[in-house]
This record gives structure tokens, sequence and C-alpha cells, in this order.
């Protein structure tokens, strides 16, 4: 089986609560040099066959992520490279 992950982001220009409120306690825990935080989703798609981007670009794009607010990335579990 061939795995390929999406990662789903808020677009920048969106505001992300979450990732705030990760980053307004972090100070408590000590930690200083956090200026920012965003939180994400990853989806892992498991192939049959051979992995195929196209088809998980497809899914990405109808299914798992809101163009109007959010970016996604494909690429090859395990590979060091992002699928274009």
């Amino acid at each position: 089986m061939a795995r390929v992950v999406v990662d789903v982001m808020l677009k920048p220009e969106i505001l992300d609560p979450q990732g705030q409120a990760v980053a307004n306690a972090l100070p408590r825990l000590g930690v200083s040099d956090v200026t920012s935080v965003r939180i994400g989703r990853r989806i892992e798609i498991e192939f049959a066959g051979d992995a195929d981007p196209e088809r998980a670009r497809e899914i990405a794009d109808k299914l798992l992520a809101n163009p109007v607010i959010e970016d996604f990335t494909i690429h090859l579990d395990g590979a060091a490279a992002e699928v274009a």
C-alpha cells in the first residue's frame, strides 16, 4: 500500500484562535521565544496500489479542505520532496 499525506492549514490571512491560544499559553510554560503558532490538520490517504497524488489532490480539493479559508499540500509519505 502507498500513502499520500495531505496537510491542511488555514490561509495566512485567516485568524487561527486555536493557534493563538497555544501561543498565549507558552509563556506560562517558560517558552518566550515563540512569536506565532498555527494549527492545521494532517490527513493520510492509503491507496491499494501505487500512490496517486493527483487523485489525492482531487480528494483534498473537493472534500478535505475549504478553498475559501484553507490551503493544502500533498506529499508522499516518507518522501522528502513535496508533490507540486
